[in-house]
């Protein structure tokens, strides 16, 4: 019989009074006798950083390339522990000496650096509150963010300056003080006081404080951070995080990690390039500096991640579908141009190493002649020393995961979680491999249950439970900022809504299968749960991204799909069509053959044909931040997909209906 990893601790509950079924509680068994607590010496996630120097003060902290004159990019050069102890020590000293008190909210805008991570620790030094400032929300975000959670002073990366100088008259109120994370030119000092505020230099603005103060006393219970979430509609929600909330999930992580791999060290690097704004990559730095592990950075172009994981070598790895995906590609096309004997070899050892890894062994058990022979070569992609891959924020496709498992030398592990969650909440062991596929058991600090959701017909007490994924523990957030009506829709009697759709598998992991929100009906009254459609869809090779449309009004569906473009040029090659990329998506042929093979795709899914597609409209542009259709973690945005393409939608509906 397979091992079964959580346990109930509290039954399910039939529907009464207009109210639905619910699943019963569970949590995973290494929190059977009772969920992770703090220790009562913990205040606020500075403990951890000062306790860390105090350890270690000479371990390189946080490392960056240096770019020369000549724009080549040397070496990774580090700080240490203690540097970054001193600068944050007369950060949070000139913050004081402004006046800026226990409680009041500090802005942080910009992509991953030591000046962010600087900035955060200053501010955690004097019980301050940081505001992450999307880096990819644009200005009218950013403005919304300063004077929602009224922003008095930001830290602010050189060339987002005038970003933030643009829309100061509409802030001039709440932000006083600019601090760059480099220069910043006298133009933009005068601009700044123009409006009443004060523009610093980093240096500068550090000449301001002093090493040797006394630090405020911190509480549990103080607001560690107020991450604004980009929401898929309506203005961002400032999602509240204690200092409780934080500390217990970086040490569930360190938990799950002790009784199921091996926690972080002083020997561990971390490769550091999803955002910082967001909570998934704030709390595995956190962790990283609890533990004395070394902060290497990415450059801050896309073009030159790979570069700068090999420079790194890193040992652990957070990514996102979207990065695996490529890493993979990358793989694939060196084996396949590795010539016919490489190739076979290669797959020889894959399908042998997938073997034992299903019979249950781990990772490093599984095939350790071919891991030195064959895929001590695909773990370069990464650097070769990587030992621990986590992936969030998005499915990770069951052809990558396991992709991954076989040849990065590395346990991986699948995650889900929410800002209003501290990130991870669930998580799959990274060496059993009968989780491929799922998102894992709940963290150390969670509980969690399933309610049903009659109008999908999700029923959380049947034999196959499936429903609404509800959150329970010490480690959610703390309420919407200001916005007590939106916190009221989600927290239902201690019990946090997710909105997902999840279903129990028989070994007690959690496999996510919709979206509650992403529902509509057709003009015949069925109900269509479009995520679930989308899913399926996009498992054609032949895509790269689909957005799946329909409304009351209509009685089917159609689309907007991103073809993948190497697959819809050799099909071109192959009938003879000489067309570029872009007048292949136009041509009516192409726009037929991906349709016929999306619905082949969702009929081999037991698509109701309703659920078919009509017509297609194929899109030569990825989906992308920049033209507002996704998120900064790639969810789609309705709304604006629909106000984007509503021309096209409009044409395929009456191509469909001649």
């Amino acid at each position: 019989m397979a091992e079964v990893y959580t346990v109930k601790v509290e039954e399910g509950r039939v529907a009464i009074d207009g109210k639905p079924s619910l699943g019963p509680v569970y949590r995973c068994i290494y929190a059977k006798d009772g969920l992770l607590e703090l220790p009562p010496d913990l205040d606020s996630p500075w403990d951890f950083f000062r306790d860390t120097v105090k350890r270690n003060p000479s371990n390189p902290m946080l490392g960056q390339r240096q770019k020369t004159d000549s724009k080549v990019v040397g070496p990774y050069v580090w700080l240490t522990y203690q540097e970054v102890y001193d600068a944050a020590i007369q950060m949070g000293s000139a913050m004081r000496s402004l006046g800026l008190s226990p409680g009041d909210c500090c802005g942080i805008y910009g992509s991953n650096c030591p000046e962010w991570i600087i900035a955060m620790e200053a501010c955690n030094s004097c019980a301050i509150t940081y505001v992450p400032l999307y880096d990819t929300l644009g200005p009218s975000a950013v403005e919304f963010i300063i004077n929602h959670a009224e922003v008095s002073i930001a830290f602010v990366q050189e060339k987002k300056i005038s970003a933030i100088l643009s829309c100061l008259d509409r802030c001039s109120s709440n932000l006083r003080t600019i601090v760059s994370f480099g220069y910043v030119s006298t133009t933009q000092k005068k601009e700044a006081e123009a409006h009443g505020a004060s523009c610093f230099s980093w240096e500068e603005f550090l000449q301001l404080g002093s090493t040797d103060w006394d630090l405020p006393s911190k509480k549990k219970s103080d607001i560690c951070t107020i991450m604004y979430t980009s929401g898929t509609t309506g203005e961002p929600k400032g999602v509240i995080i204690k200092n409780e909330a934080f500390m217990a999930e970086v040490l569930s992580i360190d938990h799950m990690l002790l009784l199921t791999d091996r926690v972080a060290g002083e020997d561990d690097v971390y490769f550091s390039f999803l955002p910082l704004a967001h909570v998934y990559d704030q709390i595995m730095e956190t962790y990283c500096i609890h533990k004395g592990s070394s902060i290497g950075f990415w450059q801050g172009d896309v073009r030159f991640l790979i570069e700068d994981v090999q420079t790194l070598k890193p040992t652990i790895f957070c990514g996102v579908p979207r990065v695996f995906d490529r890493i993979c590609s990358g793989i694939n096309s060196k084996v396949s141009s590795g010539g016919a004997l490489q190739s076979t070899l290669f797959h020889y050892a894959y399908n042998y190493k997938l073997r034992y890894l299903e019979k249950g062994l781990p990772q490093h058990k599984a095939a350790p002649l071919f891991d030195r022979l064959v895929f001590d070569k695909t773990k370069q992609a990464l650097g070769g020393r990587v030992r621990i891959l986590l992936s969030g924020a998005a499915p990770l496709p069951r052809h990558v995961e396991e992709f991954l498992r076989i040849t990065s030398g590395s346990t991986l592990s699948q995650g889900y979680g929410l800002t209003e969650s501290c990130a991870g909440c669930f998580t799959a062991i990274g060496d059993v491999f009968s989780m491929m596929g799922t998102v894992g058991i709940p963290m150390t600090t969670i509980e969690a249950r399933l309610e049903s959701v009659p109008e999908m017909e999700y029923d959380a007490l049947s034999s196959e439970a499936r429903g609404e994924i509800c959150l329970r523990g010490i480690t959610l957030f703390s309420g919407y900022h200001k916005r007590q009506d939106l916190t009221e829709e989600v927290m239902v009697d201690g019990w946090f809504h997710t909105g997902d759709i999840g279903e129990w598998q028989p070994n007690g992991a959690m496999k996510i299968i919709d979206r509650k929100k992403n529902i509509f009906k057709l003009s015949q009254g069925e109900y269509i749960a479009v995520e679930s459609i989308e899913n399926k869809y996009l498992q054609c090779p032949l895509i790269t991204s689909i957005w799946v449309y329909g409304n009351s009004f209509e009685s089917f569906l159609v689309a907007v799909v991103v073809p993948e473009r190497k697959a819809l040029e050799d099909w071109a090659l192959e009938h003879n069509l000489t067309n570029d990329f872009e007048h292949l998506c136009d041509n009516l042929k192409a726009r037929k053959y991906i349709m016929d093979e999306l619905n082949s795709i969702g009929l081999k899914h037991q698509l109701r044909g309703f659920e078919l597609l009509k017509a297609v409209h194929l899109e030569p542009i990825p989906f992308d931040i920049e033209r507002d259709l996704i998120t900064p973690t790639f969810k789609l945005k309705r709304p604006q997909m629909l106000k984007y393409y509503k021309d096209h939608i409009d044409q395929l509906y009456k191509e469909a209906k001649v």
